[in-house]
């Protein structure tokens, strides 16, 4: 948790940018795996709420009445039955004064301040809930159709929140580094346990096994397969082959939440082979181009797609693609390789603000994305970088069979890609390279103070090493 003073500050900012109303930050309750007293599912506490009210205790809503200049922490404390089994927490009213919030109560009376707001034609900001059970508690409260929330949701909230979450402190970018601490050593034991023999399921075990003795819990479920052409492969039980790459995609949230999100591709037997290295050194380089071309100012969506025309020209060199460079990519042909955006907010989600809509967090009026196009539709963030902003750079190639098989067959891009020359591809898999990304005042600089290795006499030294 961070100072009384940073969420009482971050409060008032809310206020003054809401305006006027009554804004109600619900935060999350446990969620039991299969029955109530197996809380299987590790609490995670609503982002938003922390941000707000730092508390990452179960059943808590904050309710901040702007016009009243009333702040509320509002929560039942724990009965003795649970301090038996769970141990004692603090009061309600203990972790309202540490967080600078005056006033306490019962769950109970948050239908009260909702029906006075109401009645007074006041307007109640909630943001879009992301699960049934807060669904539930806002259609009790405000009678609110669940189907209808994400509608109802207060776009001058969405719109405050994204702005004050977006632009990391000192102190927040202190915790990033920490998570990324967390990130280097999964990673690290991910290449350093990766052999012939082993299973994906394995492996993976360990990295998230690594997450859970440094931090709170992996920051998204980890992706580690050697079918890397898929963007969410889940780890399985087929064993890892010498002359494969396998992709690890993961990362971990620190004790604040804070969360790292990084990829490396490498030899399940520590050793490039040629065609391998022939692909890797393309993302390598688009990887490493972000570094000279983000800054405040650029919109993300320019560095995305000049990492698209860099992308193809090297691809051209290979004979897999042809043609115009500029005008494949107005066409979308470079999606045949790089389905996805460069990259996404980071902070508090690994997808920051994602609940919030993508539209909403990664992009404004100016850099709204082409929703009509395969890959175009896939970015996440465009926006105008700004200092302090963070965001993931994580260039791919891909060789995606079923892709290759459907443009084949309708001729899409056929002007712009080598069909024939994909044929070969098909069992290739995929190369990502990912890391996170503080945008500083005059460019950009990598977050975490250890490089996972990722420049390939790196990755095979540290893998034959260690």
């Amino acid at each position: 948790m961070f100072s009384k003073e940073t969420y009482v500050n971050r409060r008032a900012e809310l206020k003054k940018l809401v305006k006027s109303g009554v804004i109600i930050l619900f935060g999350n309750n446990e969620s039991p795996a299969n029955f109530p007293a197996n809380g299987y599912y590790p609490f995670r506490q609503d982002s938003t709420f922390l941000y707000y009210f730092g508390q990452q205790r179960d059943g808590l809503v904050g309710v901040i009445d702007i016009n009243n200049d009333i702040e509320t922490l509002v929560g039942d404390d724990i009965d003795i039955e649970d301090i038996v089994w769970y141990g004692s927490v603090d009061s309600v009213h203990d972790m309202a004064e540490q967080v600078g919030v005056a006033n306490t109560a019962p769950m109970k009376t948050l239908k009260t301040i909702c029906n006075n707001a109401l009645a007074n034609h006041r307007k109640v900001h909630f943001l879009p809930p992301y699960r049934h059970d807060i669904k539930i508690q806002i259609f009790d409260l405000l009678g609110i159709h669940p189907n209808q929330q994400k509608e109802s949701a207060s776009m001058p909230l969405i719109k405050a929140v994204v702005k004050m979450r977006s632009t990391k402190s000192a102190e927040e970018i202190a915790q990033l580094e920490d998570a990324a601490t967390i990130g280097y050593k999964m990673h690290t034991t991910g290449m350093r346990t990766t052999k012939p023999g082993l299973t994906e399921k394995y492996v993976a075990g360990q990295i998230d096994g690594i997450c859970h003795s440094y931090g709170s819990m992996v920051s998204f479920p980890t992706i580690f397969s050697q079918h890397g052409e898929i963007m969410h492969g889940n780890p399985s039980m087929a064993v890892l082959e010498s002359g494969r790459l396998v992709l690890c995609d993961a990362g971990g949230e620190n004790m604040e939440h804070y969360c790292s999100d990084n990829t490396r591709t490498y030899p399940v037997n520590g050793k490039f082979t040629q065609r391998q290295l022939e692909i890797y050194s393309i993302v390598e380089a688009c990887h490493d181009y972000v570094l000279e071309v983000a800054k405040p100012g650029v919109k993300y969506a320019d560095v995305h797609f000049a990492v698209c025309r860099l992308m193809f020209d090297r691809l051209k060199e290979l004979g897999l693609a042809k043609g115009d460079t500029e005008e494949a990519v107005k066409a979308g042909a470079h999606a045949m390789f790089l389905p996805h955006g460069l990259g996404h907010m980071m902070g508090l989600d690994v997808h920051d603000m994602e609940n919030l809509n993508q539209i909403n967090v990664g992009f404004d009026e100016e850099t709204r994305p082409n929703l009509e196009q395969f890959g175009t539709n896939c970015l996440r963030m465009g926006r105008r970088l700004e200092e302090g902003f963070v965001v993931t750079d994580e260039p791919g190639i891909y060789f995606i069979p079923a892709l290759i098989d459907d443009w084949k067959a309708s001729g899409h891009c056929k002007e712009f890609l080598n069909f024939d020359k994909l044929e070969t591809y098909k069992d290739f898999g995929g190369i990502r390279i990912e890391d996170d990304v503080l945008i500083t005042k005059d460019g950009c600089r990598f977050i975490g103070k250890d490089r996972i290795p990722y420049h390939p006499k790196d990755v095979e030294e540290f893998m034959a090493n260690n």
